[in-house]
């Protein structure tokens, strides 16, 4: 599902993980959240949560005990989901709507970035 839900699975912590915790809080994909208090802040059940995880559209960082932690980019993604099941979705498609609306904002991000560069090109040497 969503990469972005993911960023550090599978592979090695990227030079930002050797930070002190303190200078990472800002990291939109810092894993600073207990399941509980995931669960809390996005106002829904911790099994929720782990439905969301069985359906892949987040995967949660594990502690060294073992424990899920959630990024607030996870956070906004379990509330969208919780959005959409509240008004009759089921999960796995408020799952898959997620994913896509996930990757029509990449594919957005990227054909503006496409549109700066082309207008600069346009512009010529300045």
């Amino acid at each position: 599902m969503p990469r972005d839900s993911q960023p550090y699975a599978g592979g090695r912590p990227p030079e930002q993980d050797r930070l002190p915790v303190a200078d990472r809080l800002d990291d939109d994909h810092f894993p600073a959240y207990t399941m509980g208090r995931a669960a809390e802040l996005v106002g829904t059940t911790p099994a929720f949560l782990r439905a969301l995880g069985e359906a892949r559209l987040i995967t949660p960082a594990r502690s060294g005990g073992g424990h899920r932690r959630y990024s607030r980019h996870q956070l906004r993604l379990a509330a969208r989901a919780r959005e959409l099941t509240d008004r009759g979705t089921p999960v796995d498609a408020a799952c898959r709507i997620i994913s896509l609306e996930e990757r029509l904002e990449q594919a957005e991000r990227a054909n503006e970035e496409l549109r700066r560069r082309a207008a600069g090109a346009a512009r010529g040497p300045g």
